[in-house]
């Protein structure tokens, strides 16, 4: 017969579980494109284009939406920064 009346069970936090492990860059290219936290970012090469949706990936991990608003890699978001003069071009 047990005499303890309460089970004692070990837990172990699913950080120790999963491997800590350093996700590479995907820019792979000599001369390294610009980083996603770069002022020039945008100018990373595009590793997928799809313009009937109206985003791009580029190879530094920055979703590229053709609004010219950006996700970044770690989930910021920046704002669309297009220029008035680019409304007015995209109207006529």
């Amino acid at each position: 017969m047990n005499t303890s009346s309460s089970r004692e069970t070990e837990t172990t936090p699913i950080t120790d579980l999963t491997p800590k492990r350093k996700i590479p860059s995907m820019c792979q290219h000599q001369r390294p494109c610009p980083t996603a936290d770069s002022a020039d970012r945008e100018a990373a090469l595009l590793v997928a284009h799809h313009p009937e949706q109206g985003w791009s990936l580029l190879c530094n991990g920055v979703l590229l939406f053709e609004d010219t608003g950006e996700i970044l890699p770690d989930g910021r978001i920046i704002a669309p920064h297009r220029s008035p003069a680019m409304d007015v071009m995209t109207a006529a």
